[in-house]
């Protein structure tokens, strides 16, 4: 669907990169190595996410550090349709209503990171999950949004040792106390 709304690839991986990932920063170099895109079309769209306010830009340096700016209007129904292109929202809202005991999910690897990936890494944290349950939805997502998920079911005591909140590795897509 973000191949009809988007036809540059450039742009959709930045899209990708700073809306999963709103702690997200990140400076031209890194991102030309990260993305695999040449510097003059990451910098072309990065001016024109700074330019629409979208992307907030700091010197460090000599350094031009970018991120999302989150208190963008448009920011969250950006976000939304993100997470909906790559499939997060069906396996959220099916998954939580009958899964069992769910505290919270997050996503971690490399979409945590902004990067877009054929693999989906996804953490359930909760006590009394429906691992059975869990199996066979995810075999049926996986068919309907062409993307492997490679998933892992904790416990909330658990979750120190696996999930720091607020790195980049670990981005948190559903808590129960929200």
């Amino acid at each position: 669907m973000l191949d009809t709304l988007i036809t540059s690839k450039t742009r959709k991986k930045l899209l990708l990169k700073f809306f999963l990932n709103s702690d997200s920063y990140a400076y031209l170099r890194n991102l030309e190595h990260e993305l695999d895109e040449s510097p003059n079309a990451l910098r072309i769209e990065l001016l024109k996410f700074e330019k629409a306010n979208m992307l907030l830009a700091e010197q460090e340096g000599n350094k031009k550090m970018y991120r999302v700016n989150t208190d963008h209007p448009l920011f969250r129904d950006i976000r939304n349709i993100v997470l909906k292109t790559i499939g997060f929202d069906r396996i959220i809202d099916t998954v939580i209503q009958r899964m069992g005991d769910v505290d919270k999910v997050f996503v971690t690897g490399s979409f945590a990171r902004g990067i877009n990936s054929n693999v989906i890494d996804l953490l359930f944290v909760g006590n009394c999950i429906n691992k059975e349950y869990l199996f066979q939805l995810i075999e049926k997502v996986e068919v309907l949004i062409d993307k492997r998920i490679r998933y892992l079911t904790i416990t909330l005591e658990e979750l120190p040792n696996y999930v720091v909140v607020g790195e980049n590795d670990a981005l948190l897509l559903w808590d129960m106390k929200k």
